[in-house]
């Protein structure tokens, strides 16, 4: 199942140095658009759910840089607990025992020309600030150099 987390920066470093993402119940956000729905509309909703909680995780770490981080992971079924509809086309889900990085896909996040905007979102969750930004797509290769370019 493919499967969208919220993260930061900080939490992508920890990922990265221990070759996983930790957790028994990390939150997560899929696609559930049903037979006749736009899986890919989908998708990109279930992506924003997860930017959405991000900027949650932002507001509780004053001193993560102001970047929202979601990662898309594909998933076994069997480790992917589903809680809920989010939103028209968006479950919430569970994935239970972490995400090892082999499973990740993609990581999606903000430029950091959106950094004020983003720290605006954290610090007043009705605020719209960030909806303007669209996340940015990086290949898991790319990781390593996100982090270090988000640290300097």
């Amino acid at each position: 199942m493919y499967v969208f987390l919220p993260s930061t920066v900080p939490a992508l470093t920890a990922l990265l140095d221990r070759g996983r993402l930790e957790g028994e119940a990390l939150p997560a956000f899929t696609a559930d658009a049903g037979p006749d729905g736009d899986t890919e509309e989908a998708e990109y909703d279930a992506m924003y759910a997860a930017a959405e909680a991000s900027l949650r995780m932002l507001a509780e770490d004053p001193g993560a840089p102001r970047r929202r981080v979601v990662l898309a992971a594909e998933m076994p079924d069997p480790a992917v607990e589903r809680g809920g509809r989010h939103a028209e086309g968006v479950a919430r889900v569970t994935v239970r025992g972490g995400v090892p990085y082999k499973k990740l896909r993609s990581a999606h996040v903000d430029d950091t020309d959106a950094a004020a905007d983003v720290a605006e979102a954290a610090a007043d969750p009705a605020s719209e600030a960030a909806e303007d930004h669209e996340l940015m797509w990086f290949g898991v290769q790319e990781l390593r150099y996100l982090v270090e370019e988000s640290q300097a």
